[in-house]
């Protein structure tokens, strides 16, 4: 079961593609962070990755964003370490890429999905929860965009106008 909505983010320590090691604690310099769980080979992480990218950089200044990814290297190559080296090297992640290799952080947050969003606010108690769109197939056709909207509601000091929405994506690969 998912992280609920109302409770505070989950405390972890993760390598990240550049080398560093990153926690919850490095954000807190801005008042929202969003923490997506991603990896490479997922056709909905790649459907989003442009979408989440642009989203990144045009909050970059207010929302801290942090991508993890916890899927079994061993049985999906594509989402090794090296591998998720390159893939945010080649797409400019401006976001840190990290490797939950344990799986222990994405289950204490139930993720389920790839790509799959949690957003806490400046007291790091989650907001909203899901996906990023209610379109992965075509960014021409969106109708809401639930994380720009949730975004949008916490930085002007006002609750996300929806809270919650099934995650749509790939499953996280346990190993």
């Amino acid at each position: 079961m998912a992280l609920e909505l109302g409770k505070s983010v989950v405390d972890f320590s993760l390598p990240g593609v550049d080398g560093k090691t990153y926690s919850p604690a490095d954000f807190a310099d801005k008042p929202v962070l969003v923490v997506a769980f991603w990896c490479n080979h997922c056709p909905y992480v790649k459907a989003y990755e442009d979408r989440t990218i642009a989203l990144a950089r045009e909050f970059a200044g207010q929302v801290a964003f942090v991508a993890i990814n916890a899927n079994d290297a061993v049985k999906y190559p594509e989402d090794s370490y090296e591998n998720m080296q390159a893939r945010a090297k080649e797409k400019g992640y401006p976001f840190p890429y990290l490797h939950d290799e344990s799986q222990e952080v994405a289950r204490a947050y139930g993720a389920t999905r790839t790509p799959e969003f949690f957003v806490f606010d400046q007291s790091r108690v989650l907001r909203y929860h899901g996906r990023l769109d209610d379109n992965w197939e075509n960014p021409s056709e969106v109708r809401q965009q639930y994380l720009r909207d949730a975004l949008n509601a916490l930085l002007n000091g006002q609750e996300p106008p929806v809270a919650q929405t099934e995650p749509v994506g790939c499953t996280v690969k346990w190993k």
